[in-house]
């Protein structure tokens, strides 16, 4: 049968120029891969994962600056991520005297335009994102009004024709880090996640803005109208942003004599995740390019496609990012290219503790975008982490 089922999958990229076509890979994958393992974690990893956000948490609160934040330097940004992460613990809560001075720091960050950011840094976009994330993570009506007043202002940071940006502009439907910064779809994914996490219904008109953006980072030349995307068939893969001719933090591949710009792994999840938040049908082929990318690049040692020495560089935003996108997916296992079912759970908690520093914390040591701060990625790995052992 694994004979049968590999030559059907080299006969599906045979015939298809985006690396799949969905009647063979029907046939290629088990009929429904969520009965092949089960949804929750064998109970000993789960207690060790518990157990690592909890020294992790520790880390976190002994940190604690006297003005109740964390990493100042970036205003309510890092204090908001680890405010979240100690509001998702049963150990510490809503209630707990660390995340109240927390979000009283966060709080003092919300200007008369709704944002919640540090005007002089022109991290809007970011800063409330994150704000409105953990606002949101307490669920509490006392912040009803500021959780609106977000996500109104967010979606007036989306390029729109408010804007004079029409829909035939690559910049449309995107969001930036300031208002007159060039869009990019990391800080395009993070306002999306931080509506989706409010509670704003996919049927809002910011969703279906951000696609036509999100849809022109994928390289397909099947539905990206992109001249970068054009001439050849793309992998499926997501990059950084169409802006300006388009960008990559992977910088550039060749590919059949031809070089085009390399998508990479924390943005093809990135995209991945915000097409699922936006109700795209999962038949979709814009959806089944970027899950067949998936396939073909599963990897938790890397951020995947990033070439070389690189290739950590954002490593703990791919986990972040790859963790909601599997769990909005809604699948346990997913089956690579080879074949091979994984277990997302499972594989991602036991990376993520094996990673971990003997005094709770977690840091990148190919520091790049923030990554060198332990505060900050402390708290991204105990949210990953959250993700992974949270069974709803």
């Amino acid at each position: 049968m694994t004979r049968i089922r590999t030559a059907l999958t080299l006969l599906a990229f045979a015939l298809c120029p985006l690396g799949f076509t969905p009647g063979l890979l029907a046939q290629t994958r088990p009929a429904d891969e969520r009965k092949a393992q089960p949804a929750s974690l064998p109970p000993e990893l789960e207690r060790d994962v518990n157990a690592a956000i909890g020294r992790g948490l520790a880390f976190l609160k002994a940190a604690q600056d006297e003005r109740g934040g964390w990493t100042a330097a970036y205003g309510p940004a890092v204090t908001a991520i680890v405010a979240q992460a100690f509001v998702q613990s049963p150990e510490y809560g809503p209630q707990h005297a660390a995340v109240r001075r927390a979000v009283a720091y966060v709080l003092t960050f919300v200007q008369p335009d709704g944002g919640i950011y540090q005007p002089e840094q022109n991290l809007g976009n970011y800063q409330t994102s994150v704000a409105l994330m953990m606002l949101a993570s307490l669920d509490d009506p006392a912040h009803k009004e500021r959780v609106a007043a977000a996500q109104r202002f967010l979606a007036k940071l989306q390029y729109d024709e408010p804007e004079s940006v029409d829909a035939g502009n690559p910049w449309y439907g995107g969001s930036g880090y300031k208002e007159n910064k060039r869009p990019d779809l990391s800080n395009t994914q993070m306002m999306l996640e931080a509506l989706h996490q409010s509670g704003l219904p996919a049927s809002d008109p910011t969703y279906q803005k951000a696609l036509k953006f999100i849809s022109r980072c994928q390289m397909s030349s099947e539905t990206n109208d992109q001249p970068f995307a054009r001439g050849g068939p793309g992998d499926g893969g997501f990059i950084y942003s169409p802006a300006n001719g388009g960008e990559s933090k992977a910088e550039t591949e060749v590919v059949e004599g031809r070089t085009r710009l390399r998508s990479y792994g924390s943005m093809t999840y990135a995209g991945f995740k915000s097409m699922l938040y936006a109700n795209v049908d999962r038949q979709d082929t814009r959806v089944r390019a970027a899950l067949e990318w998936i396939r073909r690049h599963w990897t938790l040692d890397s951020n995947p496609n990033m070439p070389g020495e690189r290739s950590h560089e954002g490593l703990y935003y791919y986990y972040h990012v790859f963790a909601r996108a599997m769990r909005a997916w809604g699948q346990p296992v997913i089956t690579d290219e080879r074949d091979v079912p994984h277990h997302w759970r499972i594989e991602l908690c036991r990376k993520l503790l094996s990673l971990q520093n003997r005094d709770g914390s977690w840091v990148n040591t190919k520091d790049r975008w923030l990554e060198g701060d332990p505060n900050y990625i402390t708290a991204l790995s105990v949210l990953t982490l959250q993700e992974a052992v949270d069974k709803q």
